[in-house]
Order: C-alpha cells, then sequence, then structure tokens
C-alpha cells in the first residue's frame, strides 16, 4: 500500500488547521478527498490518544467552561425521522474547558447540551487538574450538579448569567444575539469576584468558528459524520495547544503550562501518527 510522504501530510495538516475543508484542502494540495478523509480519521484518533494522556495534572488555577453549538448531517428540522434524537443527526454541541491564564485547553467533550453529556465533560476537566480551582460557567443549569458531582467542595464556583437580546439595528438574516444584562451567581468556595469572566471561553470559540470549516456559520462545510468532527476537533486542540504561538503568552499554550519547552512544528503533529504506528507493530 502506498505511503503518503511527509510533505503531502503536512500540507494537508496546514491547510485543515488553517480552516479549509476537506473538499477544498483535497483540491488545494492535489489528492484525493478519501486521502485527506483518511489522514484526518488517523491522526485525529492519534491527536486524541496524545491529549488525553499528555493534559494532565494541570496546576490550572482559574477555569472557564462553555458549549458552542454546531450540526451534523443536517440541521435539527431537516433530520429524516428514521434519525430523529440519534446523536450525529441534528444539533451538535461542543463543550470546552480552558484555563484561563495560560490558555490551554483542558478538556473538550461532544454531545447535546444537557446533563448526560455535562457530567462526563466535567469529570473529565476534573481529571486533568492538580489543584484546587476557580471555575466560571454560563448560566447552564446542567453545570450545576455535574460540578459538584466532579469537584465535590474542592472548587471556587461562580456562574455568569447573561441575559440576550436582538439588536434592533441589526440585518434580520443572520444578527448574533447582544447581552443587555449579567448578573453573577456564587454557587460555591469563594471565588474572586475579579476573576469571574467567561471572556477567555467565548474568544476561544471564536477561534475555533475560524479554524474548522464545520464550525463556520452559513456554510455547507458542516459535518457529516460525528466521527470526522470529533477527529477534526482533537487536530485542531493539539496544533492549538502546542503549535500556535500567541504572542500575548510569548509561547504555545502548552508551554505556558509547562506542558511543552518549544513550539511543536506541524511535522511533530504528523509524526504522531510514527509513534501510534510502533505502538501497534
Amino acid at each position: 500500500m502506498n505511503k503518503l510522504h511527509m510533505a503531502k501530510r503536512v500540507q494537508i495538516v496546514k491547510a485543515l488547521v488553517e480552516g479549509s475543508s476537506l473538499r477544498s484542502t483535497s483540491r488545494m494540495v492535489g489528492v484525493s478527498i478519501n486521502t485527506v478523509t483518511k489522514l484526518l480519521v488517523d491522526l485525529g484518533t492519534a491527536c486524541e490518544t496524545f491529549h488525553d494522556s499528555t493534559v494532565r495534572n494541570v496546576p490550572a488555577k482559574r477555569v472557564q467552561a462553555d458549549e458552542i453549538w454546531s450540526f451534523c448531517y443536517a440541521r435539527k428540522e431537516n433530520v429524516p425521522d428514521e434519525y430523529k434524537g440519534v446523536l450525529g443527526f441534528g444539533d451538535l454541541w461542543t463543550w470546552v474547558g480552558q484555563d484561563a491564564d495560560s490558555k490551554l485547553v483542558l478538556s473538550w467533550h461532544v454531545g447535546r447540551r444537557d446533563a448526560q453529556t455535562a457530567y462526563p465533560f466535567m469529570h473529565d476537566l476534573a481529571s486533568r487538574i492538580s489543584t484546587r480551582v476557580q471555575l466560571t460557567t454560563d448560566g447552564l443549569h446542567a453545570y450545576l450538579e455535574a460540578t459538584d458531582a466532579a469537584f465535590g467542595t474542592e472548587i471556587d464556583y461562580a456562574r455568569l448569567i447573561k441575559v440576550y437580546g436582538s439588536d434592533p439595528n441589526a440585518e434580520r438574516r443572520y444578527a448574533p444575539p447582544v447581552c443587555i444584562n449579567q448578573k453573577v451567581q456564587i454557587v460555591s468556595g469563594d471565588p474572586a469576584h475579579e476573576h469571574i469572566s467567561t471572556s477567555y471561553i467565548e474568544r476561544q470559540n471564536l477561534q475555533m468558528r475560524m479554524s474548522m470549516r464545520r464550525f463556520t456559520r452559513l456554510t455547507n462545510g458542516h459535518s457529516k459524520k460525528v466521527e470526522n468532527h470529533l477527529h477534526a476537533l482533537a487536530l485542531h486542540y493539539v496544533h492549538y495547544n502546542f503549535s500556535r504561538v500567541q504572542r500575548a503568552l510569548g509561547g504555545t499554550p502548552a508551554m505556558v503550562a509547562g506542558l511543552a519547552q518549544r513550539p511543536w512544528s506541524v511535522e511533530g503533529i504528523v509524526g504522531l501518527l510514527d509513534v501510534v504506528d510502533k505502538k501497534a507493530a
């Protein structure tokens, strides 16, 4: 079986992490759509394994969490009757937890916007942190019991509840909601009021929409298979954490968090495939 050489792999990955779709990447690089998809699946699996084993015992002090909407296969109103209610058809919510100081993405989980998704997400987030943290989330009720079950009393937790309205001067076709009021609710512990914020995680939501075509609104680049959606997230977050240098930080989030000594090249990320191959041999 022919093996795609490193230069082509790097070209494909660079296009994907900068927001190109699978088909546009195949046209730019000059390979088949099946080749691009296979690399996404293989590398996404390797990235998920790497993140799961590496992003552990992070001494985070302040964590922000949020959930971002997308859809898979079709919008929920267009999902065929036989697929209604099946995860991967219609609305998808990606839950993300981020260290507010290093900007490291600690955990993500894909599911619905409900307690059944909140529980595994919060338990995974808690398992990656080595210190007592201050957590800020939005006003979604599902966070309350899930956070208590995952962290117990070893957390300073506050909710930032925002009230949204529509902008009367906005275009009617699509306009983001406008925050017209917000209030702070202390849930447990003693969180510092000056650090009760979801600004960084909301900026992370923007980063996702810019870096992954399947999150871009008002296009037909949405995910067609939930499995590929998960692989794209794993690739995106390993690249974001370990390769994307942020000038304000003076390095990558992984460097600031003490998980890496230098920025990773895209070749280094592609090299995770060789690590998987060696373990399988």
